[in-house]
This record gives structure tokens, sequence and C-alpha cells, in this order.
């Protein structure tokens, strides 16, 4: 079976490699463009471009994969099965309908919940203690496709946008192996997707990144674990922006709070100290322990506050 892969992100390379790992025949692999990246601006490529390079495969980056030179490049290659993980871009019509097996998405989310280019994301931010992969049959509209099967994979207080990716990555890697035979059988399920129980999970925006101090402790810590590591969240500390990439809930945030702290803003720094820095929320507190001031690199919050004056009553946001 010739199968073209389709993928970008990290997430995606665990799958690539399993399927070349168990001697799957890999036609070509198709990622997005090269693009700038860090503050110097350079050309960079995906994971999956310089995993799949380093093993000898073909690469194609088309910039979008509906131009008319596009599909006629997939359908050169002719492969048998399209697997996309994470790749970026809807696939039309034209390229759905090339392959004899069709086209499999492994998705990052238990469908039809978090359609979408940012479901791992924003299962952490909405507080999610479960989520998981689906693999399913690819269609016209995002992510609408029949599903084949899935695997939950619980998301604990300790899990991050990152550590999340990895899990589901591995999970999402095996789950596509143990059914590709059936899928070339012809014989793997077709459930539909109840529309009835669809939600989205847009990539995220600038705005879903600034932190909000009148919010709960717990939607604080989770928006960050959320954010972390791909663009950690952001507040302002005297009219720069100020990145915080991880933070606690410290215990008893809500009945702890001395009698000078209740009557202060939420962003309101209430003490530091070798633990980090503590700041007012809407309900109670959280505890920052890596922040990042602009023009510097992410540091632990206790050395920042040791450096820094925080005193209490500074507002941040």
């Amino acid at each position: 079976m010739k199968i073209l892969f389709m993928g970008t992100p990290q997430f995606a390379v665990p799958a690539l490699a399993l399927l070349l790992e168990r001697g799957y025949e890999i036609a070509a692999v198709v990622t997005q463009p090269d693009r700038p990246k860090g503050r110097k601006r350079e050309l960079t490529p995906s994971p999956v471009k310089v995993f799949a390079l380093e093993r000898g495969l073909k690469v194609f980056q088309p910039e979008k994969l509906r131009s008319p030179e596009a599909v006629e490049e997939v359908k050169a290659i002719s492969p048998d099965l399209i697997v996309t993980a994470a790749y970026g871009q809807i696939l039309p019509k034209s390229v759905l309908d090339v392959p004899r097996y069709g086209c499999v998405n492994v998705h990052g989310s238990l469908l039809p919940r978090y359609r979408g280019g940012a479901p791992i994301q924003r299962a952490i931010i909405n507080g999610e203690s479960v989520t998981g992969v689906t693999l399913m049959y690819m269609a016209e509209g995002m992510d609408t496709g029949d599903m084949i099967a899935k695997v939950e994979v619980p998301i604990t207080d300790e899990d991050t946008a990152g550590t999340m990716f990895e899990k589901l990555s591995a999970a999402g890697a095996q789950l596509l192996l143990d059914w590709l035979p059936r899928i070339a059988e012809g014989t793997a399920p077709r459930t539909p997707q109840q529309e009835s129980e669809a939600t989205y999970a847009p990539n995220l925006t600038r705005e879903d990144e600034k932190l909000n101090w009148s919010g709960t402790a717990r939607a604080l810590f989770n928006r960050v674990r959320g954010l972390n590591p791909m663009a950690g969240g952001f507040t302002y500390l005297d009219g720069e922006v100020f990145k915080v990439w991880a933070c606690r809930i410290p215990q008893g945030s809500d009945k702890m709070m001395r009698p000078e702290w209740t009557n202060l803003f939420p962003g309101s720094v209430l003490e530091t100290g070798a633990f980090g820095i503590r700041v007012r929320t809407g309900d109670g507190s959280v505890v920052l322990t890596e922040v990042q001031p602009a023009g510097k690199k992410a540091q632990s919050a206790a050395d920042f506050a040791r450096g820094a004056r925080l005193p209490a009553g500074k507002l941040l946001g």
C-alpha cells in the first residue's frame, strides 16, 4: 500500500515514524512551506519536513493544496491512501477522490467535540479532564468525516499543551497503525458524527493569550497550561508585555487571604518569595512560577522577583 503522508508539527512525526518502522511505503510527504520564525525571522522547516528529509523521503510543500498544480502533483504520486495528521489545510474534493482507499485523518480530540486547528490547547484551557484521538475518514468539511475509532487520554493538572501533544501523538500513531489493515480491507467502520454534539476549537489568537486576572484561579491556571509551550500567556508589567509560562494554584487560594489583600484589584501582586509571585485573581490567587519579562529569556518567577521591584499592590495587566 502506497501512502501519501500529510502533516506539519511535531504532533504528526510519531505517526510517520511508526509507519516507516512497520515497513509501509511512504510515496511522499506533504507539509506546509517553510515559515519565518524567531527574532531574525529566518525561514524554518516544519518538524515533519526535517524528519522526512533525514530519512530520504520526497517532500512536497504547496502553499495551497487546492491549487491545480498541487492537485496534479498528488495525482502523479497516485497514492493508495492519504494519511493526514495536523496538516493545517482542508483537503479539496479533487484530492480526496485520488486514493482508492480514501483519506484518513488523525485528529487530536474526541470528535465531534473540538473540531478545528487547536483542539489540544482548547481542551486544556476549557478545563477538560479527558481528551483523546479520533481516527476518521476525511470529508470536505472541517473534521466532519465518518469516524473509524477513538482512544481516550486523561488530562492531569501536571499536563501542559506540550505534554498532551506528546501523549496524543503517540496514542494517535498507534491508533492509526492498529486500524490500517482494516482500512486497506475496506472493513473499517464508518460512524457518522452527531452534528448536534459538535464543538469547535479554532486556532488561538493574540486575544486568547491575554490573561484575565478577574477570572477564577482555575481558569487562569488552565489557560497558562494550554498556552505552554506554544505562545505563553501574557499580561503587562509597567506597560510592557510580561509572559507567564507556568503557575500553580496555592492550597487554600480562596481561604487564606490576608485582610490587607481582600480589597486589592485582581492582577495585584500579593507577595513574592522563593515560591514565586502570588497574584490576586477574581476568586483567590495564583502563584506564578515561570515568567518572561520583555526582551529577556524565560526564568523562574522567584529569580525575577529577587531582582525586580514588586511591592504588594503592584498591578499586572
